[in-house]
């Protein structure tokens, strides 16, 4: 009984494979974002190997993990650029309007645009660094496709929002129940990375066959013709 318990093909022992690569893959993500310059390729390579682990494709979690990042250095910086540039515009103004004018209806006005535009950039920063853990494409590609298939799959949308929304607001406002902060440091980001690739790779798989002559690159990437 114990035997076929914790035989390595057990079920028990799939489950604990599995934790152990979420840890793994959170320590790896949490060493390589510290210089913060790295902060874009760290996040494209976390979402290319939860995706993996989500498919079974996973052999070696470091391996894929430090392949993904060497080659998504500079594209994932370029998109994390790109995405501080829309967020400080959209900072910018929130700052001018509230603070600048003084009409309240054309203040509302601005203010309801804004949060449309705000939500698109979030939304799309949701789908960005896996898309490009995915499909080997120029950053403008990248933020246009992402931000299409956010509005085109609502409920995957949605879902991944919750999952990246709510440990934020839980850990700032019940920071006990994260242990202030470790959780995230021991497996947090690497579990909400594989629990929100189970919705992404089914949406990013609705796209992959639909470019015939696409093929893969050695980091994994597939490279998107449309």
């Amino acid at each position: 009984m114990l035997d076929s318990i914790f035989s390595a093909d057990s079920a028990l022992m799939r489950v604990l494979g599995k934790v152990a690569d979420v840890i793994v893959l959170n320590l790896v993500f949490v060493a390589t974002s510290l210089p913060i310059v790295t902060l874009g390729a760290s996040m494209t390579a976390l979402h290319h190997t939860a995706m993996r682990i989500v498919r079974g494709r996973s052999d070696s979690v470091t391996a894929d993990y430090l392949r993904a990042f060497r080659a998504n250095l500079r594209p994932g910086s370029l998109l994390l650029l790109a995405l501080v540039g829309l967020a400080a515009v959209l900072t910018g103004w929130f700052v001018v309007v509230t603070g600048f004018v003084a009409s309240p209806t054309l203040q509302l006005i601005l203010l309801a645009v804004w949060f449309v535009l705000a939500l698109q950039v979030a939304m799309t920063s949701l789908f960005a660094f896996p898309y490009l853990a995915t499909f080997d494409d120029t950053t403008r590609r990248v933020l246009r496709n992402a931000c299409l298939m956010s509005w085109r799959h609502p409920l995957a949308a949605l879902t991944v929002t919750a999952l990246t929304v709510l440990p934020i607001i839980i850990t700032i406002f019940y920071p006990k129940t994260t242990g202030y902060g470790l959780v995230w440091v021991a497996f947090g980001f690497a579990a909400i990375a594989v629990v929100a690739a189970m919705p992404l790779t089914r949406v990013f798989d609705q796209y992959i066959p639909a470019a015939p002559a696409a093929h893969t690159a050695e980091n994994g990437t597939t490279h998107a013709l449309t």
